[in-house]
């Protein structure tokens, strides 16, 4: 593969350095936003921010773990990289959680990291780590700068790497003499050479008539749909898909908004924490197609139990992907937009399921997810309807991880794509609320809910200093159940109810919080409390945060406890 970087590197100083040429490539690479940190070892590269005149808008966050989940907030909202800058040492190991939070859910990232000059790099110097071994197994691919001619290769192939095939974040770990040194020459015209990475993302037509095939003769087929479809920008085609052949559709974690929740086929998400209908259909359908979800385990269940009678077609960019957990009959590496557009131009039946759609509508009425109203405190399912409700279910929602974030999946339903930001695969908490300042910094004009818990708040609260420097319009529900509700659930239910160390009986008051840094909050304890504060929040431009107490002893069901297969669920029922 040949990519020709442009040939003009200009500032509007002399003699330009290392670091303003780093500049002028991010400006030609489209970057718009930084988020960043100073430090030592990048101070050459924030002097060229400094001399840039503002081309490019550099976010200061508070630490570094909340501005590269904000980054990840950005890319999950635009498609595009985030990118990071952060000094050697502790400001670059700091990172360590986003980038690995990136690599594990597919979010394109380019993280700079300073370091120290390269005649001392090995010598234990002051903030030196050595970054590239650290992040060699969270990274689709790192690089150290050796040579200020190597930047435009380097900045050229780093933006590729992270938004091309499977998205991932990309480290550039940039030594101090680098950035600081002044180039003799930079060759103008640069060609790439990347033979060992070509991603494949058109469809093999020979698989894609063998699922057509394969989809005429299914009694019980079934969709997944997973964050490939939303990566793919493919949200249009999926819908158009299903509806053509009128096939139930189940979407991942990662995969909501994917195909809209209000549509009859829709059976919701799946998992452990998902609906029975989805979970039924999975663990009883006869053909799985699969848009892009890589079967982790807290959507399978027990894999001996996964669709055990289901033909699988798994479509997949990633061709690791395929087949590394669920055997697959009819393989297809591609991309979701590209193989949904051969599906539908494929003159393909569409089967006979009526009998198939009748059972799957029977289990949505019949075993709907649920909750029970308890006149002593708020439930958390109803608050978060209550936000869906003034909302109109048009909000970017922002989630940290635990209960509050399977509630938010469940009864915050989605029917547009790039509206649910959360950590899937690794789970990080501290992630909710600098993913919403992204999120907002990436769509100034949207409504933007940050929906976190108690424990995970007080991970990443410094950020509060941002919304408030540049009246970020975020607004903060914190579904404040005193404890870490996930951990607590799972004593209760698996460890003979022996509760260790997962209550929070000492917390700041959040209201008197959100006042030290000119925010306004408000506590709220009643259903009565939130309905009458909700269309103020909302009505107000600026950000807000809310304190909301809910019952402590709620739990999130349906439940499939680790182990069972997905007809095993518990809790399908009152």
């Amino acid at each position: 593969m040949k990519v020709e970087a442009k040939p003009e590197f200009q500032t509007s100083t002399a003699p330009q350095t290392g670091a303003d040429l780093l500049i002028d490539l991010l400006i030609k690479e489209g970057v718009d936003t930084i988020f960043g940190y100073p430090g030592g070892a990048v101070l050459p590269i924030y002097d060229a921010i400094w001399r840039a005149q503002s081309s490019i808008k550099h976010i200061l966050f508070r630490h570094e773990q909340g501005m590269i989940h904000a980054a990840e907030g950005y890319a999950r909202i635009t498609g595009r990289p985030g990118v990071v800058l952060a000094t050697s040492g502790p400001g670059a190991t700091n990172l360590v959680t986003g980038i690995t939070d990136a690599m594990m859910d597919s979010l394109p990232l380019v993280v700079f990291t300073g370091q120290v000059a390269r005649n001392v790099i090995g010598t234990d110097a002051f903030q030196e780590a050595d970054v590239v071994a650290i992040t060699t197994p969270i990274t689709k691919h790192n690089y150290q700068v050796q040579s200020i001619s190597d930047l435009p290769r380097i900045v050229k192939e780093a933006f590729h790497i992270a938004s091309t095939g499977r998205p991932g974040p990309v480290v550039v770990d940039i030594p101090k003499d680098i950035s600081s040194g002044i180039p003799e020459a930079i060759q103008e015209e640069v060609e790439i050479h990347l033979p060992g990475y070509q991603p494949t993302t058109k469809p093999n037509p020979l698989q894609i008539k063998k699922l057509a095939a394969a989809l005429a003769k299914a009694k019980k087929p079934v969709v997944l749909a997973g964050a490939g479809v939303l990566h793919g920008k493919a949200s249009a085609e999926l819908t158009a898909f299903a509806t053509k052949h009128n096939l139930p559709v189940v979407t991942t974690l990662l995969g909501l908004g994917s195909f809209p929740a209000d549509s009859p086929l829709s059976q919701g998400m799946g998992g452990m924490h998902g609906t029975y209908s989805a979970n039924m259909a999975l663990y009883e359908c006869d053909l799985l197609i699969n848009f892009g979800a890589r079967f982790d385990d807290r959507l399978t269940g027990n894999l001996k139990h996964f669709a055990p009678n289901a033909k699988v077609a798994h479509i997949d960019i990633d061709p690791a992907e395929i087949g590394k957990n669920i055997p697959t009959q009819i393989p297809i590496v591609s991309d979701t937009k590209e193989a949904l557009t051969e599906l539908l131009s494929e003159a393909a039946e569409s089967p006979e399921i009526e009998a198939w759609l009748e059972t799957l509508a029977k289990y949505k009425a019949e075993y709907p997810l649920w909750y029970q109203h308890n006149p002593n405190g708020m439930c958390p399912q109803w608050l978060i309807k209550a936000v869906h409700k003034v909302t109109n279910g048009e909000a970017i929602v922002a989630t940290d991880v635990g209960q509050h974030q399977m509630w938010a999946a469940q009864y915050y339903t989605f029917n547009h794509p790039h509206r649910w930001i959360t950590s899937g695969g690794l789970g990080t908490m501290g992630f909710g609320f600098p993913a919403a300042i992204g999120a907002q910094l990436a769509a100034p004009e949207s409504t933007v809910v940050a929906i976190v818990g108690d424990g995970g708040f007080q991970m990443t609260l410094q950020e509060l200093s941002v919304i408030q420097e540049r009246n970020l319009p975020v607004k903060i529900i914190i579904v404040n159940n005193g404890a870490l509700g996930m951990v607590r659930q799972w004593q209760e239910l698996l460890y003979d109810n022996r509760i260790s160390e997962s209550l929070l009986p000492v917390q700041p008051d959040f209201v008197k919080l959100a006042d030290s840094y000119s925010i306004r909050g408000m506590r709220i304890d009643t259903q009565e409390e939130l309905i009458a504060a909700l269309p103020e929040v909302f009505a107000y431009d600026g950000p807000v945060l809310l304190d909301c107490r809910v019952l402590q002893q709620e739990k999130v069901f349906p439940m499939i406890a680790p182990g069972k297969g997905l007809h095993e669920m518990i809790g399908v029922k009152p």
